[in-house]
């Protein structure tokens, strides 16, 4: 199974200067539980945005055209084909965490979309990819808690495939 999960905010902006626009410390709790169900999936960029890579207690699969791109403890594939054949013979989910060139190429294979949409806009230069919301069902949707530490409202969707 492919999943996609991300944040954004109202304009689908995702990205900023190669990290995040905003701290929202429920997106990342949010982002940790879905992850830890499976493995992730990301682009060299993504990957260089992280502090401290890999993500803990799951496997790392980066995406990487450049055929002699290595990094320790993390898989490297080079092609849609080798990351669909993976997702396939693995018994975990793929959830696919970035950038917007990885969100693109998989669109139309993706099963699950766990999304935060954060009810503001801000300044950044990377948006979310379109994806086709009539391909898909809302299944799960709740608000998140704004407080001292999560200051943004935000609420988190889950979509399956129809």
């Amino acid at each position: 199974m492919l999943t996609f999960v991300w944040a954004e905010d109202e304009n689908g902006v995702i990205g900023k200067d190669g990290s995040l626009p905003w701290n929202l410390p429920n997106d990342m709790k949010f982002f940790k539980e879905v992850t830890l169900t499976g493995n992730v999936l990301m682009g060299r960029k993504t990957l260089e945005s992280i502090p401290n890579p890999p993500l803990k207690n799951r496997i790392n699969v980066v995406l990487s055209r450049n055929e002699n791109f290595e990094v320790e403890n993390i898989i490297v594939l080079h092609s849609k084909e080798d990351v669909l054949k993976y997702a396939e013979e693995s018994d975990k989910p793929l959830h696919i965490i970035g950038g917007s060139d990885i969100f693109q190429l998989f669109s139309q294979d993706v099963d699950r979309l766990y999304k935060t949409l954060i009810h503001e806009e801000f300044e950044g230069d990377t948006v979310m990819s379109p994806i086709d919301y009539d391909a898909f069902e809302l299944i799960e949707e709740r608000e998140g808690v704004v407080d001292e530490k999560n200051i943004h409202a935000h609420t988190f969707q889950i979509y399956k495939r129809k």
